[in-house]
C-alpha cells in the first residue's frame, strides 16, 4: 500500500514538472517570437511617413534651389534664406501635446535659461553658416554632383560620434568612411561638366566642391552636438524640444541671413533678378516659397524620426535619398551622368549600404539582449 502511494506521488510530481516545463518552454516560444502590437504598428506607421518626409523634401528643395539658379537667380543670400526661413510652419507642433520617454521632463529646473540662450544663440549662427556653404556649393555645382558630395555627411556623422556620442567605429563603419571618401575624390577628378556646359570656371566649381563638403560637415556636427544636448543638458528628447530647438535655431539663422543679405547690398538687385527670372515673376516668387515651405517638410521629417527613432537612424534616412536627386537633375536639368559620376554613385550607396548594416546588427544585438533578459525573469 506504501510503495503504491508513492508511486502514485511520483507521478503526480512528473505531471507537474512536465506541465511547469511546456508552459515555460510556451512562454519562451512567445517570448522569442513577439507578435507586433497596435501601438508598435501605428509607431512604424509614423517612422514611415517621417522617412517619405526626408527622402521627398530633401530631393525636392535641393532640385528646386538648383532650378533658382537655373533659371537666372544669382543671390547667394537668397538662396540661404529659404533653407531655414520657413520655419514658421513648425509653430503648430508647439501645440501638439506629447508625453516625454520614460517620464522625463521637457525642461530641467537644473537648465540655466542663459546657457539655453546661448546655445540656440550659437547654434543658430552656425546653421546659417552652414546653410551658406549650401547655397554656394549648390550654385557652382550639378544638381546631381552636389547630392554625390552631400552623401559625404553620413561619414562625417560617425566620425563626430565618435567623439561625442561614443559611437563605435567598427569594420562596417570605416568601410564606409573609406568608400564615401573615395567616391567623393572621384568627383573632384573626374571630367568637369559643369565648367564644359559654360555655367561656371574650373576655380567656382572647386569652390563649390570644397563649401558642399565643409557645409556636410557641418550639418553632421549639427547633429551631433544636438544629440549631446538632449542628452547631457536638456535631458529629455520631447517632441516639443526638439521643434523648440529647430525654431529658436532657424530664428537666429533667418536673423544673421536679413543681415547679411542687406549688409552686402544684394537686396537691391532682386527686382531685376525677379524680372529676368527665366520662368517669370509668380514663378520665381513660387519657387522661394516652395523651396522654404518644402525645407521645413524636410525638418518635420528630421524631427519626427529623430523623436521616434534616433538622430542616427535619420542621418540613415537622409543619406538613404542620394540616388533619388541625381537621376531626377540627369531628367529636367540633363546632368551629365559620366563613368566616373556613376562609379562614384555606386561607392556611396555601397557605403550607405555598410553602414546600414552595422546599424542593423547593432539593433539585432539590442533586441537579442532584451528577449535574454525576459527569459531569464520568466525562469
Amino acid at each position: 500500500m506504501g510503495e503504491a502511494q508513492e508511486v502514485q506521488l511520483q507521478i503526480e510530481q512528473g505531471c507537474r514538472e512536465a506541465t511547469s516545463s511546456s508552459s515555460a518552454a510556451e512562454n519562451g516560444n512567445s517570448s522569442s517570437n513577439p507578435q507586433p502590437t497596435v501601438p508598435e504598428l501605428r509607431r512604424w506607421l509614423q517612422v514611415a511617413v517621417y522617412a517619405v518626409l526626408v527622402l521627398a523634401g530633401q530631393s525636392v528643395a535641393t532640385l528646386l534651389g538648383r532650378l533658382y539658379f537655373e533659371k537666372g537667380g544669382k543671390s547667394k543670400w537668397v538662396a540661404t534664406l529659404v533653407q531655414p526661413g520657413g520655419f514658421p510652419v513648425l509653430l503648430p507642433l508647439l501645440f501638439l501635446k506629447q508625453s516625454a520617454p520614460n517620464g522625463s521632463h521637457q525642461r530641467p529646473p537644473n537648465v540655466s535659461p542663459m546657457l539655453l540662450a546661448s546655445i540656440y544663440f550659437g547654434s543658430g549662427l552656425f546653421l546659417a553658416g552652414d546653410c551658406m556653404l549650401f547655397a554656394i556649393g549648390l550654385q557652382y555645382l550639378p544638381a546631381s554632383t552636389f547630392s554625390l558630395i552631400c552623401a559625404s555627411q553620413l561619414g562625417f556623422n560617425a566620425f563626430f560620434s565618435f567623439f561625442l556620442n561614443a559611437q563605435k567605429l567598427t569594420v562596417f563603419i570605416i568601410n564606409s568612411l573609406v568608400l564615401l571618401t573615395i567616391s567623393s575624390v572621384l568627383l573632384v577628378f573626374g571630367p568637369d561638366d559643369s565648367s564644359s556646359s559654360g555655367r561656371v570656371s574650373r576655380g567656382k566649381y572647386i569652390i563649390g566642391f570644397v563649401c558642399t563638403a565643409f557645409g556636410a560637415a557641418g550639418y553632421a556636427l549639427l547633429l551631433s552636438a544636438g544629440q549631446v544636448f538632449f542628452q547631457k543638458v536638456l535631458k529629455s528628447s520631447t517632441l516639443q524640444v526638439i521643434v523648440r530647438l529647430i525654431i529658436y535655431q532657424s530664428l537666429v539663422a533667418t536673423s544673421a541671413i536679413v543681415v547679411g543679405l542687406f549688409a552686402s547690398g544684394e537686396w537691391r538687385s532682386l527686382r531685376q533678378e525677379m524680372d529676368e527670372f527665366g520662368l517669370g515673376k509668380v514663378s520665381y516668387v513660387m519657387t522661394l516659397v516652395w523651396t522654404a515651405i518644402i525645407w521645413q517638410m524636410f525638418s518635420i521629417g528630421v524631427v519626427g524620426l529623430i523623436f521616434k527613432v534616433s538622430s542616427l537612424f535619420c542621418n540613415v534616412i537622409s543619406t538613404l535619398g542620394l540616388p533619388i536627386v541625381p537621376v531626377c537633375a540627369v531628367i529636367f536639368f540633363h546632368d551629365k551622368m559620366d563613368g566616373v559620376k556613376a562609379i562614384a554613385m555606386l561607392l556611396a550607396v555601397w557605403g550607405f549600404v555598410s553602414y546600414l548594416y552595422q546599424h542593423y546588427l547593432d539593433d539585432f544585438k539590442s533586441k537579442a539582449m532584451k528577449q535574454s533578459v525576459q527569459l531569464t525573469q520568466l525562469n
